[in-house]
């Protein structure tokens, strides 16, 4: 039985100060003169960190409401696959969606504060002060206050990383002195890039010392999560040493590759040697947040028409929420870069047989020759008998690993044969042979080789437009797979309300 990490709804008190900025608004009806008062109390407090790092529609904290990067929408997939080579553009629904999926984030300009993630550095305030609480405390063991505080230092970190490959550099505030400062609340203006960046590495590096390979309960944060989180950041901003010292650390655990690729999405073999953590999903769920993490994904993978989703047990197929197409399909000119024999292209269906809206087979074909927009994405293939699907979400995977070292060892070395020894490992895996002759030719033709490969191994994981950012490709591949990124930065801008406060706009806007 699926052991679902429960997270649980705090309020707090104990923090004041300006209504704008880097304040963490934490309204609520807990005494701070009883709570927390017990070791037990303490942890449930840090449990709250998890509130941005599930998968819900929305969450709710201090009277800011907002989007999860692994939710739904506005999710790292939202952020990070739809606006790029990989996802076909979607108008039906306007809005947003349309945006995304054509790569145009001038509209970001104009949001308000739930679609904003920019809102989320009250949460860097808030996590510093819950730090500051723990090692204060009197009833908190001394190995306690470490673990909790490795806990707390790996959400802290995340986060940052995350706004990181958004917008660059954001205010935030690391000092629990600094909370309840009016001035310092108040003081939108960016850090120095290298001293965000050693304050997220700071951190993801504490918890990587103290966080333990395996918790005690499934989908909090571990060792191997918080070392991957380290070496993202070094990629991205190309510490192509750290990056590789980091990812070293990562081959000494115990992951290593499954055999089968599409078993790492299905609920049965979700618990695998691979999947270093992964948000936690209940086929029971549904979004509502006093429920479990849940997956929506086939909801909008799925076209009206597709026979996948169970809209009740005992009732017919029925598809997703959009037509003609899904909101996430995938382009036929990704499907096409695949090698034919790649095992990974099986979670394109090219192909199917669509049903009416009664789950009645029509007897038709949609397929490429008819106008089917491009293969649906069947990455969470629908295996429980309920609405929403109880696959697990990975985040952080091995093979995800290999890649990032070997572009590591590349940027350093060129293509050495460790280096193309660990893109191989993830190709045989696919049924692909080994990389040869123009693709070894140089550390430029390597790099090239890697990115195709991250983009065909990590499809539909959040990882493609930062992997196109850091390579210097986002404008170039977009505009091959006949998209018009805008502004072309691939990174996002400060919405009006922000600047307002005086925070600087994103470069390129």
């Amino acid at each position: 039985m699926k052991k679902i990490l429960m997270l649980i709804s705090i309020s707090f008190l104990g923090i004041s100060g300006c209504k704008k900025g880097l304040e963490a608004q934490l309204p609520g009806t807990l005494n701070p003169t009883t709570f927390p008062k017990t070791e037990a109390d303490y942890q449930s407090l840090v449990t709250g960190i998890y509130k941005l790092f599930g998968s819900k529609w929305t969450y709710s904290d201090g009277g800011i409401t907002g989007d999860l990067f692994f939710g739904v929408e506005f999710s790292n997939i939202f952020l990070n696959d739809y606006p790029t080579d990989g996802i076909a553009y979607f108008p039906e629904w306007g809005g947003f969606f349309d945006s995304f999926s054509k790569a145009d984030f001038n509209f970001m300009r104009n949001l308000a504060g739930r679609r904003n993630h920019l809102e989320k550095i009250r949460f860097i305030t808030k996590i510093t002060k819950i730090i500051a609480d723990v090692n204060a405390a009197t009833v908190v063991s001394a190995d306690s206050k470490v673990a909790f505080e490795a806990e707390a230092r790996a959400a802290r970190g995340i986060l940052m990383y995350h706004l990181l490959t958004m917008y660059g550099p954001v205010p935030y505030i690391d000092d629990p002195d600094l909370i309840g400062n009016s001035d310092a609340e108040a003081n939108m203006k960016r850090p120095d890039r290298s001293t965000y960046v050693a304050r997220v590495a700071e951190d993801l590096q504490f918890a990587a010392t103290n966080l333990v390979p395996e918790p005690a309960e499934y989908g909090r944060f571990n060792k191997g999560c918080a070392l991957t989180y380290l070496m993202r950041l070094y990629l991205f901003e190309k510490d192509w040493s750290n990056a590789e010292q980091t990812g070293r650390e990562l081959l000494k655990m115990n992951y290593q590759l499954v055999d089968n690729y599409s078993s790492l999405f299905k609920v049965a073999t979700e618990k695998n040697t691979e999947t270093i953590w992964a948000i936690s999903c209940d086929p029971a769920a549904n979004g509502n947040n006093n429920l479990g993490n849940m997956n929506a994904w086939t909801f909008y993978t799925y076209s009206a028409d597709y026979p996948g989703n169970i809209s009740a047990p005992g009732e017919p197929r029925k598809g997703g929420w959009a037509s003609p197409a899904g909101a996430f399909t995938a382009t036929w000119y990704f499907y096409d870069t695949f090698d034919p024999t790649d095992t990974r292209r099986a979670l394109l269906i090219p192909s199917y047989n669509p049903i009416n809206s009664s789950g009645v087979p029509t007897g038709a074909v949609k397929n490429r020759e008819n106008g089917l927009r491009g293969p649906v994405i069947n990455k969470y293939p629908d295996d429980d008998p309920t609405a929403f699907a109880g696959n697990d979400i990975p985040i952080c995977r091995y093979a995800d690993v290999l890649l990032m070292m070997a572009e590591a060892i590349n940027e350093q070395q060129g293509p050495v044969s460790e280096a193309q020894g660990l893109i191989n490992q993830v190709r045989n895996r696919a049924n692909l042979l080994d990389l040869e002759g123009a693709d070894i030719a140089s550390t430029e033709a390597f790099r090239d080789a890697i990115l195709r490969e991250r983009g065909w191994e990590l499809f539909f994981e959040g990882q493609r437009r930062i992997d196109l950012v850091r390579m210097g490709k986002f404008t170039q591949i977009l505009t091959a797979a006949g998209k018009t990124p805008q502004p072309g930065t691939g990174l996002f801008p400060v919405p009006q309300y922000m600047l307002d406060w005086g925070m600087e706009q994103t470069p390129g806007y």
